[in-house]
């Protein structure tokens, strides 16, 4: 029996993505992060709470982008349902949790990020046969992550006046 609940986080990746490829062809990505709670004491500083870890998993382009965009330490924020599930193993019955990610993205409270659009480029194969999606050929472009993340400072936006590269008319 499976139940599954809305859920957000924000936290930072404890390991590379592991990316696999199912029997069936479909990317999964399993993920791990482990979210902090900011807990203010009584004298006012602040200090971290006790870390909860949880597991993610994504499915097809998601799992493949993640996979590339992201590693060990990065902040994200994953969007998707809690799955839970019992199982029996070694004749005792177990229960299991993890996300199954609809969204994953980086957590820009805390750094910058270039988006790069992946492309969806059909590959001739050398038998003339089209290939696309997941089980295709990687072409170079999509190689490259789909995020950069700096954290330098804050990025000031000017309203009136928009920066080199980011025309904006009104």
């Amino acid at each position: 029996m499976s139940t599954r609940i809305p859920v957000s986080i924000a936290g930072n990746l404890v390991a590379d993505p592991e990316l696999s490829i199912g029997e069936s062809g479909v990317a999964h990505a399993k993920l791990r992060v482990a979210v902090n709670h900011r807990i203010q004491g009584a004298d006012g500083t602040w200090h971290d709470g006790e870390p909860v870890f949880h597991n993610v998993s994504a499915f097809r382009a998601l799992a493949e982008n993640a996979a590339i965009s992201l590693k060990k330490g990065d902040p994200v924020t994953v969007a998707g349902e809690l799955e839970f599930r019992s199982y029996e193993k070694d004749g005792e019955r177990r229960e299991a949790r993890r996300i199954v990610a609809d969204t994953i993205g980086p957590d820009l409270r805390f750094g910058t990020a270039v988006y790069q659009r992946a492309s969806h480029v059909a590959v001739v194969g050398p038998e003339g046969e089209v290939h696309s999606g997941p089980e295709a050929p990687r072409v170079a472009e999509t190689d490259a992550a789909a995020y950069t993340l700096t954290s330098k400072g804050p990025v000031v936006a000017h309203p009136f006046g928009a920066a080199a590269g980011n025309e904006m008319s009104f």
